[in-house]
């Protein structure tokens, strides 16, 4: 694995929009994938964490929900780096990462979630 993979929920459409999203407006050099179409084992990424949060990994470094986010924005284009900086702030992250959660728990809700998102993975 020599490219950076951002993975996120694929049966999710939230997950979905908001992988999109990156993947028109955010250059990046990471491939941007569903996890269930990706190969957790060759990447070192356990099911159950690839379904608690979305997952930044790289040789040498994983990291996962806001933390994810925070290493995109800083690689990507000038104007999305001091948003990646300040996320990767140790204060930001400690109230960045409740609000992921209670963003991951209510996805279904959203714009752009479905009722599926709600569910369990293994009931999807």
């Amino acid at each position: 694995m020599g490219q950076p993979v951002f993975l996120y929920d694929g049966d999710c459409a939230f997950c979905s929009r908001s992988a999109q999203f990156v993947l028109k407006r955010i250059r990046t050099d990471a491939a941007v994938v569903p996890w269930q179409g990706a190969d957790l084992e060759a990447l070192g990424v356990r099911r159950e964490d690839a379904e608690a949060a979305i997952q930044w990994v790289e040789p040498g470094m994983r990291r996962a929900g806001p933390d994810a986010v925070a290493v995109l924005l800083r690689r990507a284009q000038w104007y999305w780096k001091p948003a990646g900086w300040v996320l990767s702030n140790v204060v930001a992250s400690r109230l960045t990462w409740p609000l992921y959660r209670l963003v991951a728990r209510n996805r279904g809700r959203l714009p752009g979630g479905t009722a599926a998102c709600a569910l369990p993975q293994a009931q999807r």
